[in-house]
């Protein structure tokens, strides 16, 4: 398998990953023996993923061999040879079995981009969009390839966390299924299936459920501090939602639901939040801007 990966470049990443979980994406694929080329819109930029690349694998190595120092630096070199980086999508397109897709969350730019690469792909490349809030379905229908295509939906940070989320639209062969579910075991995930629906499995849940401490919030029924304290005692949840929202970002989160809203005007799980509109309307968007519902110094 080839897997070309567009990384994102622009604001307004999916929930999850986060946009600097591309380039560790391409790391897990290289290190699991898979030839990968990294796409993304400079040399400057492909500089930085690179370098983030080459951190990321010395930590990775460090703990994996800690005892065999030798072995780690084979391990390294050989996971580095299998990466190689581009700025021309269409110049590689043509040598790849496997293309996905992680730029911004924008329907009409995705379908542009795919809708380019489509006509340079050989016939039996399979595409694939990383995208946590928008329909596979749509994205598909902007090529001829609508049986090749699907979602893989990986998780940040993508070498610790296991879930990939394998999304297959009505048009998607059973061929491609099993394809894109035997690379997400081949680099080392465990896949679960899904329908094209809002935000497949995980951000369906999660993002109501985010919405919904709003909500309580907004009603004056707790304070964001003591729903976040309920839910990390009494759920055992890690971060309570205010600091989940502040460290996906506002306007993240602001975009799904709006897009969700949109599909699905009557559905009051995807209501819009004043509040959540208010803060990201004075720029305040959680922890990457000093500001969201809490403020960090």
């Amino acid at each position: 398998v080839v897997l070309h990966y567009v990384p994102e470049t622009q604001s307004l990443p999916s929930l999850m990953p986060p946009a600097h979980s591309a380039s560790i994406l391409v790391l897990v694929a290289a290190a699991s023996g898979h030839t990968v080329v990294l796409v993304d819109q400079s040399d400057e930029i492909l500089k930085k993923s690179t370098k983030g690349i080459e951190e990321s694998l010395k930590r990775v190595t460090k703990k994996k061999f800690a005892d065999k120092p030798e072995a780690g630096a084979e391990f390294i070199e050989k996971t580095l040879k299998n990466l190689t980086t581009s700025t021309d999508a269409v110049a590689v397109v043509h040598s790849t079995d496997l293309v996905i897709e992680a730029i911004v969350e924008n329907q009409e730019i995705k379908n542009e981009l795919f809708k380019r690469l489509d006509k340079f792909a050989p016939e039996h490349t399979i595409f694939a969009s990383n995208t946590s809030s928008l329909q596979i379905t749509q994205l598909a229908n902007s090529t001829t390839r609508q049986d090749r295509f699907g979602g893989l939906h990986f998780f940040n940070p993508v070498p610790m966390m296991k879930l990939v989320e394998v999304i297959k639209t009505p048009m998607t062969s059973q061929k491609t299924f099993e394809s894109l579910v035997d690379f997400s075991k081949a680099v080392g995930k465990s896949p679960v299936s899904c329908k094209d629906t809002p935000g497949f499995i995980v951000n369906r849940l999660l993002v109501p459920y985010m919405m919904e401490a709003v909500r309580l919030f907004e009603r004056g029924d707790a304070s964001k501090e003591d729903i976040d304290v309920a839910m990390k005692l009494g759920a055992g949840y890690p971060m309570g939602p205010f600091e989940l929202l502040d460290y996906v970002g506002l306007d993240t989160s602001k975009y799904i639901i709006d897009g969700w809203h949109s599909l699905e005007p009557n559905n009051p799980l995807f209501a819009p939040s004043p509040l959540l509109n208010k803060l990201v309307e004075e720029k305040k968007l959680g922890k990457k801007t000093g500001e969201g519902f809490y403020k960090y110094k």
